[in-house]
């Protein structure tokens, strides 16, 4: 085993642990805490969809096995996992997401017991060709649930004329079409690829003792031969397929989405870039912002004007949006503000504002044992530590948000808009 500890004065310390398999095992002890929060997740996610293994041919695979997986892993022969969970209390759960798929549990008793089913299942596939085509009709059913859902047809519409090539454009479950060429052969194929322990991490924060929790993870683990996986990737330009992708659903009024493609220098994002990426939304946009105020006074929005930096391996995308009676004004203003604040400047006190909530939210989420196990299993996919936002939030200048402000044009624009049914 190989631990590091990382400790910081104000918010205390923490392990990261590899085991002999490649296991990484982050643990943060929290006495006094009456719960623990624990998850179990491998760096498999819905863009995982074309890869290599130990070297070898590249292997295509269909959209969303990855998310059919996660589905699986809750079956076995021993019967179903939530009802193991249930009998000690604990609540448990799981979800795929486009670059990892994680499997959790919180309890505040029969700690021990949780994690000893926890890391059983996940190490446990039971596919066949029977349950396998049980769970296809299951799956088919929820992606048409979702393709009649307003919120999330707005949003990957925006991604599908926002890119070209990166299969972050489909759906995390991926299509009817897809998922019925997936069968169990290619289950355990995927499973054996991404479920190994060099490409998988256990997080845990709570009233736990460190070396209590590391002999019970190395003990619960199942042989394995370590596999090397390695994603391909998929290249794309700031260009867009179309500025404008408007859809007729049931809502009450319009929604929007505006995005603003940008392509991450190194493949990923910094954790400088992301903070000074949220800074810079929440100048351009949020609660306090210049525009927020104006876009209420002038009746273009009710109450809500969201705000993401939307990134992973590959891609990265500024995404601002919310319901009006005419979503293409509200863009416009959202494009003169960007214009503005490029021409004169940042606004001092506001920034300072910013900074110093930013570092309250930084020191708040700890705690929450699990925004502390969110915040691990992000250091696991994007490197770093959990003490590294505190660190920088000092080092961000107002440079770095115009900087950041400049990549917002209009030419790596997207508006997905969902329109009322007539």
């Amino acid at each position: 085993m190989q631990t590091q500890i990382f400790k910081n004065n104000l918010l205390g310390q923490y392990s990261k642990t590899v085991l002999e398999n490649g296991l990484s095992v982050y643990i943060m002890e929290k006495p006094g805490f009456d719960s623990v929060f624990a998850l179990y997740g491998t760096k498999y996610g819905s863009i995982n969809t074309k890869f290599s293994r130990n070297g070898g041919p590249d292997i295509e695979v269909p959209a969303g096995i990855a998310h059919f997986l996660e589905h699986k892993l809750f079956e076995s022969e021993e019967g179903d996992t939530f009802q193991r969970f249930a009998k000690t209390g604990a609540y448990c759960n799981a979800y795929t997401s486009f670059d990892k798929t994680c499997y959790i549990f919180s309890c505040t008793k029969s700690f021990p017991e949780n994690l000893d089913i926890l890391l059983d299942f996940v190490q446990s596939p039971y596919f066949t060709p029977e349950n396998v085509a049980k769970e296809q009709g299951i799956i088919a059913q929820e992606i048409k649930m979702y393709e009649d859902n307003p919120g999330w047809r707005v949003f990957f519409n925006l991604l599908r004329e926002m890119y070209e090539n990166h299969p972050v454009k489909i759906d995390i479950a991926g299509t009817v079409d897809s998922i019925a060429q997936i069968d169990d052969k290619l289950l355990y194929e995927c499973y054996n690829t991404f479920y190994n322990p060099t490409n998988m991490f256990v997080c845990i924060a709570g009233n736990i003792k460190t070396e209590d929790v590391l002999k019970q993870v190395n003990d619960g683990m199942k042989p394995r031969e370590k596999v090397t996986v390695k994603s391909a990737h998929f290249s794309e330009t700031k260009q867009v397929k179309n500025h404008f992708v408007e859809q007729a659903l049931e809502v009450a009024k319009p929604l929007f989405c505006l995005g603003f493609k940008d392509i991450p220098e190194a493949n990923r994002v910094s954790i400088k870039d992301r903070m000074v990426a949220g800074i810079t939304l929440d100048l351009l946009c949020g609660d306090c912002s210049k525009l927020y105020k104006r876009l209420l006074l002038e009746g273009l929005i009710d109450n809500e004007l969201s705000s993401e930096h939307f990134q992973g391996e590959g891609y990265s995308a500024f995404i601002i949006e919310g319901e009006s009676e005419n979503p293409k004004a509200v863009c416009a203003e959202i494009h003169k503000e960007i214009a503005s604040m490029l021409k004169n400047g940042i606004d001092t006190r506001l920034f300072e504002a910013i900074k110093k909530a930013a570092y309250g939210d930084a020191v708040k989420r700890f705690d929450s044992t699990e925004n502390i196990v969110t915040d691990m299993q992000d250091c696991a996919i994007s490197g770093g530590t959990l003490f590294d936002s505190i660190d920088m939030l000092s080092s961000i200048t107002k440079e770095d948000i115009l900087t950041c402000l400049a990549k917002l044009t209009e030419e790596c624009s997207v508006i997905s808009v969902i329109t009322p049914k007539q």
